[in-house]
């Protein structure tokens, strides 16, 4: 059963007419020496989760999380989203805004495979949830009851952990325990409860199969820096890679003071879901291509390729050849285990890069003679449509580009435009750009909405193509809910044009058709959120004057549902 039937199965959730006593009764029965009603398993989560910062519950919940919900206690607060995904997407653009581990409530088998696409989003984006999973009453289990959940495995290999507490008495140290596996696998740790557990009696104070801090050591080892500077040393040309592992204030100025030191070009890696370096910057050379002809040409000249919090190197359409010239030597240095491990590279140093590269910074010598020309200039803005002609993605983007402030966050994803989007929105601060990392669709309305969740002083815009925005639609309820000022573009091509596309170089007809009859400015407003529809420059023009400005300090989403066409060409 779902949130629209919490108050009828209040009752039926703890304690069946007629049935035993449940374990709420039993801790009230039972209570303590002075009267006082026992402690539960509930209470003594609570705890768990006021100490560790987890004050927020994201969630869509059913009749197994009625008994940890039913007078929730008031320095608690719940956010509701209308789908899991959203649910999920929300909570990971709040781990992400805030830096922080951020708390998900899910019903069952239901809730969870509903969620699975998100959390395997969070886990490439590598957000830290704490994710609890309701499960049926332990007591009849065995019996498979109805809403009971097969729930090993549903998520797959994206959790970083999976909590069964033997005991209803464990269910406050897994929890503590998740959000420490959260924090350092940076990804969904998930606990799964029976509902019955949470009303059952705390028992006498017991420790914590956890510790109350944890502290994680970000120092770089001078022995292995040194020997990567030796490799920088010995290069004519090296050039920087960087990606989403580099998107932290500390590690852009060492990479800054890095690549003015070497007079090296810096790139973004290919597909990255948040950007390692100020794209404003004159050393800063563009994204890489994502296929191994180009980007071989790319990086052609240089002898040594660093790469930094990003992969060596992502692609995407598979094409022959080697990654990079012969003779080019590459380097990683990344914080994310599996990122060393399957990078083929000359050497990979597995540390924090903030600290390597500041240590880095200061033990190679300043390059003298190297050019401080911008590598990449920003293009100019298409004219603007002739009468009867469409507008397109490009005069969508220079009008931001001409009006966001140098904090703004531009959340993407619109997968056919997003190369022109990348050229004329630069990401000008740490959290500037953010998207999907694995490249699944409906991420973008509810991430932003956590994201302005976390960060309520920054500008936060989506640019959300028509298609994906139709994945988590629902999360515009919750944006216009809770009063979550976020600017939702959406780029209305009325199609998957990035599949069309795709079938375009197979050179064969597309079976899908186009959709060009849906209205997002009807659905927004249907769910609550305001919304209008563009359709000519000068609307458009006048739209972005009058909310940009106030962006920062608006108090309520806007979605604006702005007719384009379709690029013609996609070359990621």
């Amino acid at each position: 059963m779902r949130a629209g039937s919490l108050r009828a199965v209040g009752s039926e959730a703890t304690r069946p007419a007629g049935g035993p006593a449940t374990a709420g009764d039993r801790a009230t029965a039972d209570g303590r020496a002075d009267g006082a009603p026992a402690r539960t398993v509930r209470d003594a989560t609570f705890d768990v989760l006021r100490a560790r910062g987890l004050d927020t519950i994201f969630s869509n919940p059913g009749s197994t999380e009625v008994p940890l919900l039913a007078g929730l206690p008031s320095d608690l607060r719940f956010v509701l989203a209308l789908h899991e995904g959203s649910v999920v997407g929300m909570t990971t653009g709040v781990a992400i805004g805030s830096g922080a581990a951020a708390f998900v409530l899910l019903h069952t088998t239901a809730g969870l495979g509903n969620a699975v696409a998100a959390l395997a989003t969070a886990r490439v984006n590598r957000a830290p949830l704490v994710v609890v999973v309701g499960q049926q009453d332990r007591r009849h289990l065995a019996l498979e009851p109805f809403l009971a959940g097969r729930l090993d495995g549903l998520a797959g290999d994206y959790p970083v952990s999976v909590g069964r507490p033997a005991r209803a008495q464990d269910v406050p140290g897994a929890i503590a325990r998740a959000h420490h596996e959260a924090v350092t696998g940076r990804g969904p740790a998930i606990v799964i409860v029976p509902m019955d557990d949470w009303l059952a009696p705390a028992g006498e104070e017991a420790e914590l199969a956890a510790p109350d801090r944890l502290l994680r050591s970000r120092a770089a080892d001078p022995a292995a820096v040194e020997e990567l500077a030796a490799l920088v040393a010995e290069a004519r040309s090296p050039a920087l890679v960087v990606g989403a592992g580099a998107d932290r204030p500390e590690t852009w100025a060492a990479l800054v003071d890095l690549a003015e030191r070497l007079g090296a070009p810096v790139w973004q890696e290919a597909f990255g879901a948040r950007s390692g370096f100020p794209q404003d910057h004159p050393a800063f050379a563009g994204q890489l291509p994502a296929d191994r002809p180009r980007l071989r040409q790319t990086l052609a000249g240089h002898d040594l390729v660093l790469a930094v919090g990003a992969p060596v190197f992502r692609q995407y359409p598979f094409m022959p050849g080697p990654l990079v010239a012969p003779g080019t030597r590459v380097a990683i240095v990344t914080d994310e285990p599996a990122e060393a491990h399957r990078s083929p590279a000359d050497l990979a140093l597995l540390a924090d890069p903030a600290a390597v590269c500041t240590a880095l910074a200061a033990l190679v010598e300043r390059r003298p003679g190297r050019e401080e020309r911008p590598r990449r200039r920003r293009p100019a803005a298409p004219p603007p449509p002739g009468p009867g002609e469409p507008l397109r993605p490009g005069h969508v983007f220079a009008a931001l580009a001409d009006r966001l402030p140098a904090d703004a966050i531009v959340v993407e994803e619109s997968p056919s435009s997003r190369p022109e989007l990348e050229m004329r929105l630069p990401a000008r601060a740490p959290l500037g750009f953010l998207s999907a990392a694995m490249g699944g669709l409906g991420f973008a309305l509810p991430g932003a909405t956590g994201v302005r969740m976390a960060l309520p002083d920054r500008p936060v815009v989506a640019l959300v193509g028509d298609g994906a925005a139709l994945y988590q639609v629902q999360a515009l309820w919750s944006a216009a809910r809770y009063g979550v000022g976020v600017l939702f573009v959406v780029l209305a091509n009325g199609r998957y044009a990035i599949m069309d596309r795709l079938a375009e170089r197979h050179g064969q007809d597309a079976p899908w058709p186009a959709f060009e009859d849906v209205r997002l400015a009807t659905i927004a407003t249907g769910l609550g959120c305001p919304a209008r529809r563009i359709e000519d420059h000068a609307a458009l023009l006048a739209a972005l004057d009058e909310v940009v400005p106030g962006l920062a300090g608006r108090s309520e989403p806007l979605l604006l549902d702005v007719a384009v066409e379709a690029d013609p060409t996609f070359a990621p």
